[in-house]
């Protein structure tokens, strides 16, 4: 991808060899079309932008947000009472978080396409959020695995809100639909079982990947302060937040949806189902059984 040139008064930082730049010089709530472009492309390249000290008003968020296309709040997560309805609101203290790796409600059939976050209040220590890159994730797999990889599909489930019955299959390597690059798409917190493989393959391949995509060498860690807005791009990244603060740390986020998941390459394979739903003894497995069963 050529190297965006941004606006001379704007100051973009890369973070880490692998993703993530800070990006200031220009009040969000005051951005042209074209910069909102320049937004876009710098995206694209950084995979995860920052821009410091901003502190938008509700209204500006959600603006903001509405340039990159439709929002909605989160699906089974409630927001406090009185909440704009395209905010998700969460404030938390002594941690309270989702401390896995994870992209955003890939336990639906179109998940979330871009989050962008404000950082209203956190603690000066503790708190920090990683992202991993998961075009390199995919990129430095071995070849014969990431072979294996290409004919894949996974279940992905709501368990963690307490829906387990919410649930998508995906590719476990997508295609990014600007970029055109193939992106590891499987996360510990939602997925739950390779459809193709059986329990005990499943489980293994599953550990090994979501693992992998943890590498410090795929990661960029932000140590967030107050005012600060975060937008990355739900398909190609996972992030994690570390619960190690005490005091309080208040989010406000939009979520961009309208995604659709596009397979590297199709599956040759069927699902692995070859005794039927009265053998399947796992949780995994009938919850894979009653998704196919359902989907035809």
């Amino acid at each position: 991808m050529d190297t965006l040139i941004a606006p001379p008064h704007w100051t973009v930082k890369r973070l880490s060899g692998s993703l993530g730049a800070e990006v200031s010089g220009f009040e969000l709530a005051a951005l042209s079309q074209q910069e909102i472009a320049t937004i876009k492309e710098l995206l694209m390249q950084h995979q995860v932008l920052f821009f410091p000290g901003q502190s938008p008003t509700v209204e500006e968020h959600v603006a903001f947000g509405e340039n990159f296309g439709p929002l909605e709040g989160h699906p089974n997560l409630k927001s406090e009472t009185g909440t704009h309805p395209k905010i998700f609101k969460l404030e938390a203290s002594k941690g309270g978080i989702a401390d896995e790796w994870h992209t955003d409600i890939t336990f639906q059939d179109r998940p979330a396409l871009m989050s962008i976050l404000h950082m209203v209040t956190c603690p000066d220590i503790g708190g920090d959020t990683m992202w991993a890159n998961l075009y390199q994730a995919y990129n430095e797999l071995s070849e014969p695995m990431r072979e294996l990889c290409l004919g894949l599909t996974a279940l992905h489930d709501a368990h963690p809100h307490n829906h387990p019955e919410q649930m998508a299959k995906h590719p476990v390597v997508r295609l990014h639909p600007e970029t055109g690059l193939p992106a590891l798409y499987v996360n510990e917190h939602f997925t739950r079982r390779i459809v193709e493989l059986n329990a005990s393959e499943s489980e293994v391949l599953l550990r090994y990947l979501t693992n992998w995509v943890t590498s410090p060498k795929f990661t960029v860690r932000y140590q967030w302060t107050a005012g600060t807005v975060c937008i990355w791009d739900n398909r190609c990244t996972q992030h994690f937040v570390i619960n190690d603060f005490q005091g309080e740390r208040v989010i406000q986020r939009v979520t961009v949806m309208g995604d659709q998941v596009k397979a590297a390459r199709p599956s040759p394979w069927q699902p692995y189902l070859r005794n039927g739903p009265l053998s399947a003894t796992s949780r995994h497995d009938r919850q894979l059984f009653s998704y196919l069963s359902e989907s035809n």
